[in-house]
């Protein structure tokens, strides 16, 4: 008997093992890369933001509720070099075009640069909204909104209070400045 039950402990502990396939995601682009030269990266809680400071409508608190943080990542060009950020925006792309992954909103061109908006979830109950920017002139930044079903058209209605946050209180600001 004891040695059937050893036979089965080791049958489901390879079974988990097998199980977890680690596929890259953003997620683990995110954990391998911050600590790497030429990027920065910051984790915010979005009580940071000082949201409770300014006068909101009830969309956008409704919103603001639905964020828990952002985590954003940025490889500058000011100090990284043009083959290293060709690289990391290749694979960055291939991420955000997994299947995990859907397009919400693709602005700019080649030579000013380019921002695409994509999210996990549905519609009504996005579980990450991903923003990524890139630049041939300054680099990329990748910014990851993670909360519990956002929605999005109440997202959208953030963009007017967004120059009202504490970015200084957060130092979002240094993370501007390493980019530019």
């Amino acid at each position: 008997m004891k040695q059937f039950n050893a036979i089965l402990a080791f049958m489901f502990s390879l079974f988990v093992l097998m199980s977890c396939e680690t596929k890259p995601s953003l997620q683990t682009y995110f954990v391998d890369h911050q600590e790497t030269p030429n990027f920065i990266s910051m984790d915010v809680p979005i009580s940071f933001l000082g949201v409770n400071d300014i006068q909101v409508t009830k969309a956008q608190k409704e919103a603001i509720a639905s964020i828990d943080k952002l985590n954003m990542l940025g490889y500058s060009l000011k100090s990284g070099s043009l083959d290293v950020y060709n690289e990391e925006v290749t694979k960055i792309k291939a991420l955000l075009n997994g299947e995990n992954y859907n397009e919400l909103l693709r602005l700019g061109n080649p030579k000013e640069g380019k921002i695409k908006l994509t999210y996990t979830g549905s519609d009504e109950a996005i579980d990450e909204l991903v923003i990524f920017g890139e630049s041939k002139e300054f680099g990329f930044a990748i910014i990851r909104v993670l909360g519990d079903d956002m929605n999005v058209s109440k997202i959208m209605e953030l963009g007017p209070i967004i120059n009202k946050l504490d970015t200084k209180e957060m130092n979002v600001d240094g993370f501007l400045d390493f980019m530019l």
